[in-house]
């Protein structure tokens, strides 16, 4: 198994990780631990591809496993999110269905042979929903681990609430932009059947 498809597998174990530092509150600091966790997953997202393009390291496993594991990251944090109440359900519904679509999509190309690699609609969806993740995480981090040292948000704290608020719907956005862009690049194979 070569360094990318490595870092690929590294992000989906963190997945566990991730969660656990986010919910077992026994653990100092949970939620910046959390939130260092998740950005080094994300990092590896971002070396995995770069890797493998550069030194010709692209493998099918790869193309199948890299958004697999970009999928299993996010959805877990939104997930995650809900149960602490910090986001509605509604934008991650829609985020799931988006990831359903597509992974049906694939599993119908990889009926015809094809290999549906993310393309950069998916990537900027992704990017997106990691950075507006890492926010939320901060804030908690702020709100949360921090406010043991006598440091708060305080005032800002609704206009924070709000902006996170936003930056979940315009990530449900871009899922939903990047799920038709995908639809019409492989509706041949879900319209061959005439």
């Amino acid at each position: 198994m070569n360094l990318p498809n490595k870092l690929t597998l590294l992000r989906a174990v963190l997945v566990p990780v991730f969660m656990l530092l986010l919910f077992v509150k026994a653990i100092p600091l949970n939620f910046t631990l959390a939130l260092v966790v998740f950005v080094g997953a994300s990092v590896t997202d971002a070396l995995d591809g770069h890797i493998a393009r550069k030194n010709g390291l692209v493998t099918n496993f790869g193309k199948f496993l890299d958004p697999l594991a970009d999928k299993v990251l996010v959805i877990s944090a939104l997930i995650a999110f809900i149960e602490l109440d910090i986001i509605s359900s509604i934008p991650v519904i829609i985020i799931v269905a988006r990831e359903f679509m597509v992974s049906g999509l694939r599993l119908l190309a990889a009926d015809s042979g094809i290999v549906v690699a993310a393309g950069f609609s998916g990537k900027l969806k992704t990017a997106f929903t990691m950075v507006t993740i890492v926010v939320i995480l901060a804030n908690l981090a702020v709100s949360g681990d921090f406010e043991w040292f006598g440091f708060s948000a305080g005032g800002v704290q609704k206009a924070v609430d709000i902006a996170i608020q936003a930056l979940v719907w315009i990530s449900a956005g871009l899922t939903v932009v990047s799920g038709c862009v995908y639809l019409k690049g492989y509706w041949n194979l879900i319209d061959s059947d005439k």
